[in-house]
């Protein structure tokens, strides 16, 4: 702690004796400084012990006083040291009521002890404070690098920061959510500053912030140096950190920085890692995949899993959606395959089927969606994302497929998120929706439209009819209304038109997916002649 005026008041060899504010002797003392000025206010920072002989005061002039006293106070100065001695033989009177009025300590100085043996003594008590401070900060260190190097995880450093501090502590994942808080009650404290953590993880690293309410005051600093917070420390404490405790902070964030740093480094070879793999299953190659995969992400290939291809839809990229997966597999401990491509605006990912990191992809993509909901695009995201549905190490390549399927169809649908079960549980007409499709269709169907535009004949219904009824000339020319011979003279002129044959299976399906393409902005052509 450092000097207070109680402190002062024993210390044997100054001999000072206490004339007013005994209530207030427990006062921090910041600096010791002697001034005959009649207002030194102006001079002072406010904790100092001032010293004075009184040559330039009224000492004995009551008014004066208080308005002396009152502006000292004001000042926030500890208290006033009175030497006695020299231009008064005591201690006045009017000054003692003023300080006692004003609730400012004042102490007796005497002639024998002179003012630069208090300063001296201040300055001696500071700088044993401070030796004290650096000694235990410094002895934090020790304890938290000891913690940080166990590799039992980031508990127990953060047990022994909220011992050094007399508090709590928290760290956050990039998400902004808890990992791991010391003692145990805090985490749900810790929880409820998830807001503010993601409000810091915006700004560069590394930033702070002092936050809080009646219950404590929680400073929160960011993990990292880059332009992204790799996460947050977040303490809580019953009032400002001192010198020691502040060294025991400073201390924390680096070692969790740099175990941050360590992990993405280790994170960068398992990627590689992970890259191999991925290429030996798209080659068809499970056993050798499972070899190199190890015990890494050996287990990982003895369940079903999902592959899904997350493609970057804004410049921010996939970082922060593939690090909420990745905080959300390490928190469920499971396994995840994670592979960049191109220039880091996709990534490959295997995920355990119904695991977290699914089930967190699932919510990020749902968030994106009720957040920026969009008409024929995806742009207003931050990903675009294909899921699989649940394969075997036999079966990625297929997969991949899928989820290259599902990616396409969410760009085009503009969603954040397309499983590929939807699609084979679904219909094919939504995916006719798309701008290529309609020209393809209009431009297969215009030299009919032009000729039914002219009045020669309904080719476009009549073609539709036969279609639907599968070439049944009955059957669909009872629905048009007309002989199976008007029927079949105009799907001659259909191929004359045309210049293809009815009779070619691919053709008619190219032309039936056409009629569906082109029916919602032709409605009146359903009604045939």
């Amino acid at each position: 702690m450092p000097p207070t005026l109680a402190s002062l008041v024993q210390h044997s060899a100054l001999k000072l004796t206490v004339r007013a504010g005994a209530d207030r002797l427990g006062t921090p003392v910041r600096w010791a400084h002697a001034s005959e000025l009649a207002d030194p206010v102006p001079y002072m920072d406010g904790g100092e012990l001032l010293l004075v002989t009184a040559t330039n005061l009224d000492a004995e002039n009551a008014e004066s006083m208080r308005r002396y006293v009152r502006r000292l106070a004001g000042a926030g100065v500890a208290g006033v040291g009175f030497a006695v001695g020299v231009n008064y033989e005591d201690v006045p009177q009017a000054l003692v009521e003023a300080a006692e009025e004003a609730g400012l300590p004042l102490l007796e100085v005497p002639r024998r002890t002179p003012f630069l043996a208090i300063s001296k003594a201040v300055s001696a008590a500071i700088a044993a404070d401070q030796y004290r401070a650096v000694t235990a900060g410094f002895e934090a260190q020790r304890e938290l690098t000891k913690a940080a190097l166990a590799g039992d995880g980031p508990a127990d450093l953060l047990a022994r920061l909220a011992a050094h501090i007399d508090g709590w502590a928290a760290l956050y994942d990039t998400s902004g959510a808890v990992l791991a808080a010391a003692p145990d009650w805090a985490a749900r404290r810790a929880a409820r500053l998830t807001p503010d953590v993601e409000r810091l993880r915006d700004r560069p690293a590394p930033a702070s912030v002092v936050v809080g309410d009646s219950e404590d005051r929680v400073e929160l600093q960011s993990l990292g140096t880059g332009r992204r917070a790799r996460g947050a420390l977040a303490v809580g404490t019953g009032a400002a950190l001192g010198t020691a405790e502040r060294y025991a902070v400073h201390s924390a964030v680096a070692l969790l920085t740099l175990t941050t740093a360590r992990s993405r480094s280790l994170q960068g070879a398992e990627q590689r890692l992970g890259a191999a793999v991925l290429r030996m299953l798209l080659a068809g190659q499970p056993d050798h995949a499972r070899a190199v995969a190890g015990d890494l992400y050996g287990g990982l290939l003895d369940a079903p899993f999902r592959l899904l291809i997350a493609e970057a839809a804004a410049p921010a990229g996939p970082e922060l959606f593939t690090e909420t997966m990745e905080a959300a597999a390490a928190r469920s401990g499971e396994a995840l395959l994670l592979v960049p491509e191109g220039e880091g605006e996709r990534v490959v990912v295997l995920a355990a089927d119904g695991g977290a990191a699914v089930a967190a992809c699932a919510v990020y993509a749902e968030a994106q969606d009720d957040r920026a909901p969009r008409e024929g695009g995806a742009e207003d995201s931050d990903i675009v994302v294909g899921l699989s549905a649940p394969a075997g190490p036999i079966a990625v390549s297929a997969a991949y497929k899928q989820a290259e399927q599902a990616l396409s169809v969410a760009r085009r649908r503009g969603r954040a998120l397309v499983e590929h079960e939807e699609l084979a549980a679904g219909s094919v007409l939504p995916l006719l929706a798309d701008d290529a499709v309609r020209a393809f269709a209009d431009g297969m169907l215009r030299a009919l439209h032009e000729h039914d535009a002219k009045g020669r004949g309904d080719l476009v219904a009549s073609l539709r009819a036969w279609l639907s009824r599968h070439g049944q000339w009955d059957a669909a020319a009872a629905d048009l209304g007309v002989h199976r011979h008007t029927l079949r003279y105009r799907m001659r002129r259909v191929e004359e038109i045309l210049g293809r044959s009815l009779d070619d299976p691919d053709v008619r399906m190219e032309l039936w997916l056409a009629l569906k393409a082109t029916a919602a902005t032709t409605p009146a052509e359903d009604s045939g002649g």
